[in-house]
């Protein structure tokens, strides 16, 4: 960022401090940050303050850019549009090779996309087009080779390691196709575990009581209110990963990143876990960003990007901003 700041800057003791994205360690894991509505305008300022020269802007003027469509376009002036929801997540120009020997493989060749607020959004592609890739450069799990990624208008690709583990902690929930539930926690206690992560220990002890009712209404919600001193040995598939679901969920995370969150179950169990994410993406306004192979799957989405090779596929275009 120009000013030399981060939104995810942590403190003198390893802690994420304040930031313009309203990130506080000390607020109740539970609670769901505030409207929209009640902070665009401060948000937009300080995107606007922070944002360097030259910086690409995901936040909507990116359509003077020419990189997306403009939404107005073609509309007659003095015609009312709906104004649609602000752009969550945005990539420009991604690109990640990896290295096998003395050989460089391509995996992203120039990858741009935007996610508005509560959209459910499908990624689709054979096996090798890159799109687990993808995911995990929009959650910060890895850095592109070339490209920037941006939340809620700020730059996070290049965040140092604490400050991404902090904008994952807080803002990003993730869902893997394997689960990666810790064997010898119980189910309440992996769905804690994001919250003891964040929290220093006194914190942690002071709010415990809080904070396992949150993980324990969570798993209600997702159909194991039964299920929570079994250990995973104990549970099915389908269970395992409704349980991994509400350990994305226990942070109140504003993006839900799923990578295959179907392709280990079987049919009825699979249709179960979708029928959860609608649910979420519904009443929530959840947004989710969801790799897939399966047509039939991502065509419950709002809407499908294809990626071919590493590229999108022609005529799919980036995500409307």
């Amino acid at each position: 960022m120009s000013d030399g700041l981060s939104p995810f800057q942590p403190d003198s003791a390893g802690r994420p401090m304040h930031s313009p994205l309203h990130f506080s360690p000390e607020a109740p894991a539970g609670q769901m940050l505030e409207d929209a509505s009640e902070r665009e305008g401060g948000l937009d300022r300080r995107r606007r303050e922070r944002r360097g020269p030259g910086v690409p802007a995901c936040d909507g003027s990116a359509a003077a850019r020419g990189l997306f469509p403009r939404e107005d376009a073609g509309v007659d002036a003095g015609v009312h549009l709906r104004r649609d929801p602000p752009v969550q997540l945005c990539a420009v120009d991604l690109k990640k090779n990896y290295q096998k020997g003395p050989v460089v493989i391509p995996v992203l060749r120039g990858v741009s996309l935007s996610v508005r607020e509560g959209e459910m959004l499908a990624i689709v592609g054979k096996s090798g087009s890159g799109k687990s890739t993808l995911l995990h450069l929009l959650a910060t799990l890895d850095a592109p080779d070339a490209g920037e990624i941006y939340f809620d208008g700020q730059r996070v690709d290049h965040l140092a390691g604490l400050e991404r583990d902090a904008l994952r902690n807080r803002y990003l929930g993730m869902i893997f196709q394997f689960y990666h539930l810790l064997p010898e926690l119980t189910t309440l206690e992996n769905v804690l575990m994001p919250l003891m992560i964040g929290e220093n220990v006194w914190g942690y002890v002071r709010r415990r009581r809080q904070l396992r009712q949150t993980a324990a209404g969570l798993l209600e919600m997702v159909g194991l209110g039964h299920r929570l001193r079994h250990r995973p040995r104990e549970l099915s598939g389908g269970e395992m990963q409704r349980a991994a679901i509400a350990r994305a969920l226990v942070g109140s995370p504003r993006i839900l990143l799923a990578d295959e969150p179907t392709g280990n179950l079987d049919f009825a169990s699979g249709r179960e876990i979708l029928e959860l994410l609608h649910r979420l993406n519904a009443e929530r306004k959840l947004t989710i960003v969801m790799v897939t192979h399966d047509p039939s799957i991502a065509e419950q989405a709002d809407r499908t990007i294809r990626l071919v090779e590493g590229q999108l596929e022609p005529g799919a275009g980036p995500a409307r901003l």
